[in-house]
């Protein structure tokens, strides 16, 4: 069986210079055909989070989503099949991609004064009127804390 959702560790690589070898920055491999952590994405894009602000809650029906902070901090919040929450961090310092199942509700949340920007990658594309989302509420989810 499944899980719900998982929490994936992504490779960071330092980047040099062509001319002299010095350090000019880093990457991080989000995704790659081989991998098999990503069942080939149909659909990528990026969700721009304001501060202090949730997207969500949601369902995706039929797609996996997976969420990798890019830029400043992000609480994606889960509520697995037996009702329980996970808070779980994604922030663009320490790189992972989380990977949520389809049928289980998901909200994002910035917690910080600064935008947040998160790269989605799924395994089905979005097509207009195809009621593949749902809103839903998280009853007995303490929001308040995120103010």
């Amino acid at each position: 069986m499944k899980s719900d959702f998982a929490i994936h560790e992504l490779e960071r690589h330092e980047t040099k210079d062509v001319k002299d070898s010095h350090i000019n920055g880093e990457l991080t491999v989000v995704w790659r055909d081989w991998d098999e952590i990503i069942n080939q994405p149909k659909m990528v894009y990026v969700n721009i989070i304001n501060p202090k602000q949730i997207k969500g809650p949601h369902i995706h029906k039929n797609r996996t989503t997976y969420f990798y902070c890019i830029n400043g901090e992000v609480i994606i919040i889960v509520k697995d099949k037996e009702g329980n929450f996970h808070e779980l961090k994604g922030d663009s310092r320490k790189p992972k991609l989380i990977e949520v199942s389809n049928d289980i509700p998901v909200a994002i949340v910035n917690p910080t004064t600064n935008i947040s920007t998160v790269l989605v990658l799924a395994d089905i594309a979005w097509k207009p009127d195809d009621n593949e989302m749902e809103n839903v509420t998280f009853e007995n989810y303490d929001w308040d804390k995120w103010k």
